[in-house]
């Protein structure tokens, strides 16, 4: 299926630049609320729920049901909430300085999956970006010092399904939402999995009830943005396609995050604001390699 024509070109790398910002106050906003704990399951329940409500406007947008796809939208939820469930174990259990480089492996393998499954051919500057934006989040991820890594094993294959299961997410929403609609479509899917989140019930280690009053505000806010973000990104897929160019665009997110814990990290109350000089270095190395497949995109 072919892009949908953008008001204008960069129209959807830009909507994913916004995106990874909005993550990223997300992320940290919840990351906070776990600190406080409230466990990665309540969180994702709460987090599902809401984006589920924040997709139902898009029905103003109209649509056309297809009951005989019915399992087209069934796929594409389960690819999202497998992915989820795998990236909420790989970073519970496994060492993060190993997952989120492995995570950064859903660029290329969006690439692949938009040439094998949509049968598109990409331009050769969409490979050279998701290569650096790959390299450029490995670089940004560098710790201090060689630590163990625990359970690497295990660590790296959960990762590398969490990144194909995202990955699937995307190109199957681009590839199929233009036959439903993205009113249709979206609602339906992200719905569904707001609804298949109650399975996430027996999971939680409380109640939510037991949350305490004082955290509801970083657990509401950091879920809402990442609801919002979620929309936003997804949309863009939806509605114009570029798949490939919108991810590379979206792992600025790991640009932004160290941006944000240097400049304001003390308002989330984070422990990662005093770098040194060393992982200070590869970050810049990060930075310079992300705004490059950032700018090999808008140029295509």
């Amino acid at each position: 299926m072919p892009d949908s024509p953008a008001p204008f070109a960069s129209l959807p790398v830009l909507v994913a630049l916004v995106s990874a910002f909005i993550y990223t106050v997300g992320a940290l906003l919840v990351k906070r609320s776990s600190e406080l704990g409230v466990g990665v399951w309540r969180t994702a329940f709460i987090a599902n729920l809401l984006t589920g409500l924040f997709f139902l406007p898009l029905l103003l947008l109209g649509g056309t049901l297809h009951p005989e796809l019915w399992w087209q939208p069934v796929l594409v939820c389960l690819c999202y909430l497998v992915g989820q469930w795998l990236n909420y174990i790989t970073l519970d259990q496994g060492d993060v300085s190993v997952a989120v480089p492995v995570l950064g492996l859903k660029i290329l393998l969006v690439a692949l999956f938009v040439t094998l499954l949509g049968g598109e051919t990409l331009r050769w500057q969409l490979w050279a970006a998701s290569l650096l934006a790959v390299a450029g989040i490995g670089f940004l991820n560098r710790r201090a010092g060689h630590p163990a890594h625990h359970r690497i094993g295990r660590t790296i294959f959960t990762a590398g399904l969490t990144a194909v299961a995202f990955a699937l997410f995307d190109v199957l929403v681009q590839r199929w939402s233009p036959i439903w609609g993205a009113g249709v479509f979206l609602p339906l899917t992200l719905g569904l999995g707001a609804v298949l989140s109650c399975g996430f019930i027996p999971l939680f280690r409380a109640p939510l009830s037991a949350i305490p009053r004082t955290t509801w505000p970083w657990l509401l806010g950091g879920t809402a943005a990442i609801a919002l973000q979620s929309l936003l990104f997804t949309f863009s897929i939806a509605q114009w396609g570029h798949a490939v160019s919108v991810n590379v665009s979206y792992s600025s997110r790991g640009l932004w995050s160290v941006l944000l814990v240097s400049w304001c990290g003390h308002w989330f109350k984070s422990r990662e604001q005093e770098l040194g000089r060393h992982v200070l270095a590869w970050r810049l190395a990060g930075a310079v390699l992300m705004m490059s497949a950032i700018v090999l995109v808008v140029l295509v």
